[in-house]
């Protein structure tokens, strides 16, 4: 039996009768399915997988019967499976952009390696040595295809990649990856080595003055076939797809454009090439036509590479008049010609020309050198940073935070050009009363900001100055700087402060999101974003702005427009959209004073809740909105007892909104009827439980495994907390935060529990602890009460909770701040006495041992006095403490217990302290802490105190 033919049966036998979706590449090799395959609109697998798995197959290595690995075999089935590799690129028409997008480095270098091989290319031939002009015309074009994707692929290099996040950590994979990445690197080493070369290759295709012809599936064919068979027929020149001159001289035109341009980072006199060969690209791109079929060049792209070109090498014929302001710029940052940089900044703030992104890109380079150690750009700075602010404040922007900076130590230079700028900025016989408002505005407030008057003055003497504000105006100014206080010493340097710290870049991309905001141009909506993706890869910059409602409903409506007559499906979907759009209308605009949404948004809510349309896609943050609508606003009523069943068991957020809504409800009512607190608990419970399985370890060991966020409840615990994040109604917040609060505390081994309102309404016990991640629950807990703050920041039993948070955590004095904040806002600031549902002996209890940790001993023993039973034993033992960190006989003026001042008195004289003693005892002689008097006049007394106390213990921790 002949190799041929064993190697013919081993490929037939290995192959099943129905072949599997993993064997699709051998019924194609067996069957010569694959022009079908390919003539498919969309085949599956697709032509560029096939190529990777054809070249994948015939380069797997084989083993011998020695199990010793060899290299591939070249037998007829891996030879079969790299034409039909060859045959599929040839059906891409060899298109470099579809194959450099989908194929990596190292399968894209096999491909063409095949290619050149049976292209008749002789192996280890240099191309530079071949003469294109002789060679047939398919080979010339092999020849040039590699050489052009060789350089292409060293310029793609040389751009900087995003790292994708990796994933979870598989040992096989980043072996793969690796492997991958050290063969590319080897690769583009060698072609690295032979870019010299290639280009002078690609130089010599320029001089070629005939059509060249690339190969198709047919001449591949006809190549693989027995060499008595072939005729010369692929010899000839007429053989394969014809590729005319045009063509393949404008994409090598581009292709050397692009090496020549990314080689002149390290040679700027190489620009003068790449400029050569882009405006070649662009002559041949207007003789041949938008119709080519092998020549696809990225216009844009081009005609950026141009512009650039323009700007690091402008023409011999061009003067400075007929620069662009663009490339005026760039010519005077290459050669340090700055003081012409201000000069065209300073005449842009007439015509406008140059984007406000550009020129804040120049200050940022500067800025840049500046921090570098180039001190003598530091005046340089100032002055772009000037120019930049006039036009900002003259096109009704802001002053950036940058002026503030370097306009802190102001001197006579800096206001003189601040002024010469002001003037050359501004046409008073053209500018309109906008402008000229600008303008008075700024340096008005400039005066205002001063502190030397001789500053002012030479603003406000200034011509400027004087025609843009008015006589009263100017007097008053004047008046009011002369009024200033002159103990104030005007010279003094003043101290390190926020402007002195160079602006961070959240500050920059706060000012480039600030402006993104603002921007309705596309141009430049695509500048700035571009900045800000060259900043940080972190943030989705679609999401800064989500308040823009009218244009937002005007597209909606006009998509509405065009899709109502050909499509109800995408009518309905542009409806729901448009639905949750008013939804967030309303409750960021009236809905935020209070006013109730319209009785027809209401019902429209409803009917999306109960709408089923098969085939229409329901969106689950619109199903979210709706249900957190209809708590928001009390529509308890429909919650309760008009919601259909099937919406209940459909749709979880629907339930979740049915429970609470009923819970609310049922508040009111005795503890026996509370049937659905327990069963939104249960609700919850199973959110935040977790799977367990159970695994045996190399040791023998049997361990635990928790799978966090399972799918045991309605929801996920991450979906439910975006969900309570909608909420906004505070008696259905309170109702959710007292659940996972009592949730939190139900935990075994937990010491301090945390108090709510409404906690008594939930079970007590849990009958599977080990089922709940109480650790998300903790986290929860801390992030709904961080939550609901932000909705209501003086609801004091959401503070009292956030200070049972810290106090539970150690963080003392946070707890403080918490717990007398929670006080202060139900007593106007302590004017009031706090009530006793707030203060109650358990908060007190807490806020004595806070401040018994902190050391601080005699405020101990005052809040001892806050008890509704005095608690002396804490207060006398917290007074013979001697390292207290307060201010001890200053607080006693606040005690009105007169056996605690005793025990002071007693104390102080035992210590020999003459001078505290007397300060305790003037405290007792107090006439209305005598104990004869009527028990009002007691009690106000010890009011009193408390008022003076508490406001001094928040002005202390707040």
């Amino acid at each position: 039996m002949s190799a041929e033919a064993a190697d013919r049966e081993a490929a037939t036998s290995s192959r099943p009768c129905t072949p599997p979706q993993t064997c699709w590449f051998e019924f194609l090799l067996e069957e010569s399915l694959l022009e079908k395959h390919l003539r498919k609109p969309c085949p599956d697998p697709a032509p560029v997988q096939l190529i990777v798995q054809f070249l994948e197959q015939a380069s797997k290595p084989s083993v011998n019967e020695q199990n010793q690995v060899q290299p591939p075999p070249d037998n007829k089935r891996n030879r079969i499976l790299k034409l039909l590799a060859l045959k599929v690129a040839a059906h891409l028409k060899w298109d470099l952009d579809i194959l450099e997008k989908s194929l990596s480095v190292p399968v894209l270098n096999m491909l063409l390696n095949e290619l050149l091989c049976i292209s008749k290319v002789p192996p280890g031939t240099k191309h530079v040595d071949m003469d294109l002009a002789t060679l047939p015309p398919t080979t010339a074009m092999a020849v040039l295809l590699y050489n052009r994707w060789a350089i292409r692929t060293i310029v793609q290099s040389s751009f900087p990649v995003k790292q994708a996040k990796p994933g979870p950590p598989q040992l096989s994979v980043m072996n793969q990856m690796q492997q991958e990445k050290e063969l590319t690197e080897n690769i583009l080493k060698v072609l690295k080595e032979q870019a010299a070369d290639s280009i002078l290759v690609l130089e010599a295709a320029l001089k070629l003055n005939k059509d060249l012809y690339v190969h198709t599936m047919r001449t591949l064919d006809l190549l693989a076939m027995e060499p008595g068979m072939v005729n010369g027929e692929t010899e000839s020149s007429t053989a394969g797809l014809k590729v005319k001159t045009e063509e393949m001289q404008c994409q090598v035109c581009y292709d050397l454009g692009a090496a020549y341009f990314q080689q002149g980072s390290t040679n700027s006199a190489v620009y003068e090439n790449a400029r050569e060969k882009f405006f070649r690209t662009k002559e041949l791109i207007a003789e041949i036509g938008s119709l080519s079929l092998h020549c696809t060049i990225d216009e844009k792209r081009l005609a950026g590479y141009c512009q650039a070109c323009d700007v690091l090498v402008p023409s011999s014929d061009s003067t400075s008049q007929q620069l662009t302001p663009y490339s005026q710029v760039h010519i005077c940052l290459r050669s340090g010609n700055y003081q012409e940089v201000i000069q065209i900044f300073i005449e842009d703030n007439l015509t406008l020309s140059l984007p406000v992104q550009f020129r804040q890109s120049v200050l940022r380079e500067l800025f840049q050198k500046a921090q570098q150690g180039n001190e003598a750009l530091d005046e340089i700075c100032f002055k772009v940073c000037a120019c930049n602010t006039v036009r900002d404040i003259l096109e009704g922007r802001t002053i950036s935070v940058q002026f503030n900076q370097l306009f802190l130590r102001p001197n006579k230079e800096k206001i003189d050009f601040l002024l010469e700028v002001c003037s050359r900025s501004i046409n008073l016989e053209k500018a309109s009363e906008s402008l000229k408002g600008n303008m008075a505005a700024f340096l008005k407030n400039v005066c205002l900001g001063l502190e030397d008057l001789q500053y002012v003055f030479m603003i406000s003497s200034h011509e400027l100055f004087i025609t843009l504000l008015k006589d009263e105006e100017r007097k008053l100014l004047v008046d009011q700087m002369r009024k200033r206080s002159p103990r104030v010493n005007l010279c003094i340097k003043p101290v390190t402060s926020f402007y002195d710290i160079p602006a961070s870049a959240s500050v920059n991309i706060g000012q480039l999101e600030h402006q993104l905001i603002l921007s309705v141009d596309p141009w430049r909506i695509r500048q700035i974003l571009i900045e800000l993706h060259g900043m940080t890869s972190e943030r989705q910059f679609w999401t800064v702005s989500n308040k823009d409602f009218s244009h937002a409903k005007q597209l909606f409506a006009a998509c509405l427009e065009l899709v109502t007559e050909f499509s109800p499906k995408l009518r309905q979907v542009m409806l729901n959209e448009m639905l949750l759009l008013d939804i967030h209308t309303h409750e960021a605009g009236t809905g935020q004073a209070g006013e109730r949404p319209p009785s027809d948004l209401i019902s429209r809510v409803r009917g999306y809740l109960e709408m089923r349309l098969p085939d229409i896609p329901l969106r689950q943050v619109i199903a979210e909105e709706c249900v957190a609508f209809m708590l928001n606003w009390r529509e308890s009523e429909y919650l309760t007892l008009q919601v259909p069943a099937f919406l209940l068991q459909s749709n979880p957020y629907v339930k979740l909104g049915q429970l609470l809504a009923a819970t609310c409800k049922e508040l009111p009512g005795p503890k026996e009827s509370r049937r659905t607190a327990k069963d939104l608990w249960e609700v919850v419970v199973q959110i935040c439980s977790v799977s367990s399985q159970h695994k045996r370890g190399n040791d023998g060991r049997v361990s635990l495994i928790k799978q966090r966020e399972s799918t045991l409840g309605i929801m996920y615990r991450s979906e439910l907390l975006s969900f309570i994040k909608k909420l906004r109604e505070p008696l259905v917040l309170t109702i959710i935060l007292s659940l996972f609060v009592k949730l939190h505390n139900v935990r075994e081994d937990i010491v301090n529990d945390i108090t709510a309102e409404h906690i008594s309404i939930w079970p007590s016990s849990i009958p599977n602890l080990q089922s709940v991640d109480f650790e998300a629950v903790a986290i929860t807990v801390k992030e709904l009460v961080r939550y609901t703050l932000s909705i209501n920041p003086n609801n004091h039993s959401w503070l009292i909770i956030q200070a049972d948070i810290y106090f539970a955590t150690n963080q003392y004095s946070a707890a403080l701040h918490y717990y007398l904040q929670a006080g202060a806002v139900c007593s106007d600031f302590f004017n009031k006495a706090v009530p006793p549902d707030v203060y109650t002996d358990q908060v007190i209890k807490r806020m004595i041992k806070c401040c018994s940790l902190l050391n601080c001993h005699t405020q101990v023993a005052i809040l001892c006095q806050f008890l509704r039973e005095i608690d002396y034993k804490t207060a006398f033992k917290s007074l013979q403490e001697q390292n207290s960190h307060d201010a001890m006989d200053s607080y006693y003026d606040y005690i009105w217990d007169v056996t605690i001042l005793e025990y002071l008195t007693y104390l102080h004289h035992k210590r020999g302290e003459t001078d505290k003693r007397q300060i305790a005892i003037k405290a007792i002689g107090q006439t209305e802490l005598n104990a004869s008097n009527p028990e009002e006049v007691l009690q106000l007394a010890a009011q009193r105190r408390k008022k003076k106390f508490l406001q001094a213990m928040a002005k202390l921790y707040f």
